[in-house]
């Protein structure tokens, strides 16, 4: 409901002035982020603890991998609003005309694709009023196994048997009773958490700095024209076109390769590869950068192949994992920390690149800003913040094959032996 209301309403914002609508239209994003945050940790968890030990990467990928075509659809929008206005509404570009090249109507374009937001989350509302809460949590949190077994009966499609005995039995264990901020977690799970976090706001640096700024990068190398040179909603539509490029080449191919191959070659050794591969392309752009400025094509591939082995990598396992590695009761908790985490390394990729990526020379930056290191630099320092994200990678362990409880420690090990030899009517799954 966050999402479809702030959606709207952020298409709405209003004000007598730019401050006044910049002001409401961050009042209502910091709402849509409220419940986008909540649907991250939910929506892993949700599909980690339906989905079998065999598969559940794949399925967990491919929840994340559809961030993907929403990616796409976004571009694809704004291409058609700014397409339709750019044809209806003429007007001279920026170099001729100063303020006069933003026609009034302009004002509607950004409204519409932020308003758009509400369609997927409004087509999927009623399922999800509909999901029942999952049966590790009713089971192992609620110590309602009657209600556990009803509710997977009805998923499932088969008869399940309640066992309360033994639920109660887990539930009460010295291996289900320490909470977050207990010395107990710290010692099973203090690393695991602090690897899931900083490996989350390490990618997020040098992934939200390359999606937000892909228009400057753009226009650095030459392959949109600089901004003067169009008026505002034909650069809507140019950048939108060379998002949505980007998108189809590398950001989708990357996401679904993670969801084909993440149960055979495992989270860890994805991620490792997904960070070193970000860090060889990354400077791979650096190095030789007065080249790519004569070679638009070299640069977009290359370009391309970080956001690729961003999706086929970090961005992906990062979701992953902290949603099958902490125990129950913790799990949605651990895995938002992790996301909240993320979103503080997308704010310092975003602040940070805006600042550093300026021109040198104190005639060339933006109109405001102070000079910076520039493009080139940003790059060198961006690889090395990926880099680094490979030593922490080492703190996360391998999920890959195994359950749900012998990962978190929540079955002792005679539960454990008695559950591999179990029937298939019990109430937790593994």
């Amino acid at each position: 409901m966050l999402m479809v209301i702030c959606s709207i309403a952020s298409g709405l914002s209003f004000g007598k002035s730019a401050a006044g609508v910049m002001t409401t239209l961050c009042f209502f994003r910091f709402w849509l982020g409220f419940g986008i945050g909540g649907d991250y940790p939910l929506s892993a968890t949700i599909m980690s603890e339906y989905a079998n030990k065999k598969t559940r990467g794949a399925f967990i990928a491919a929840v994340f991998a559809m961030q993907g075509f929403g990616i796409l659809t976004g571009g694809i929008i704004a291409l058609i609003i700014s397409a339709w206005f750019d044809h209806s509404y003429k007007t001279p570009p920026y170099s001729v005309a100063g303020k006069a090249s933003t026609a009034p109507e302009a004002d509607y374009i950004w409204r519409i694709i932020l308003m758009f937001g509400a369609v997927p989350a409004l087509l999927t509302y009623y399922w999800r009023m509909k999901m029942p809460e999952t049966a590790r949590y009713t089971a192992l949190v609620a110590r309602n196994a009657k209600q556990a077994a009803s509710d997977m009966s009805k998923v499932l499609q088969v008869e399940i048997e309640a066992e309360e005995e033994r639920v109660d039995k887990i539930g009460i264990a010295p291996s289900n009773s320490f909470g977050l901020f207990s010395k107990e977690f710290a010692r099973r799970h203090g690393l695991q958490l602090l690897g899931t976090s900083v490996c989350w706001f390490l990618l997020d640096i040098a992934y939200y700095s390359n999606n937000l700024f892909q228009k400057d990068i753009f226009s650095a190398i030459g392959w949109i024209p600089k901004a003067e040179t169009m008026n505002a909603i034909h650069e809507v539509y140019r950048v939108a076109r060379s998002q949505t490029i980007i998108a189809l080449c590398g950001t989708i191919p990357g996401y679904w390769f993670t969801v084909a191959f993440i149960d055979r070659l495992g989270r860890f050794t994805i991620q490792l590869m997904g960070f070193f591969f970000m860090t060889v392309f990354m400077f791979a752009l650096a190095i030789p950068y007065n080249h790519w400025l004569s070679n638009n094509a070299g640069f977009l591939i290359m370009y391309s192949l970080t956001f690729f082995f961003a999706n086929f990598g970090p961005n992906a396992t990062t979701f992953v994992v902290p949603a099958e590695i902490f125990p129950a009761r913790l799990r949605s908790t651990c895995h938002g920390i992790s996301a909240a985490s993320g979103k503080l390394g997308a704010i310092v990729g975003a602040l940070g690149f805006l600042y550093a990526a300026q021109n040198k020379d104190p005639k060339k930056t933006d109109i405001g800003y102070p000079p910076g290191i520039g493009v080139r630099n940003s790059l060198f320092l961006l690889a090395s913040i990926n880099c680094v994200g490979i030593f922490f990678t080492f703190l996360v362990p391998e999920s890959k094959g195994k359950s749900l409880e012998e990962l978190t420690g929540e079955i002792e090990e005679g539960d454990d032996n008695d559950m591999q030899h179990a029937s298939s009517t019990q109430t937790v799954p593994v």
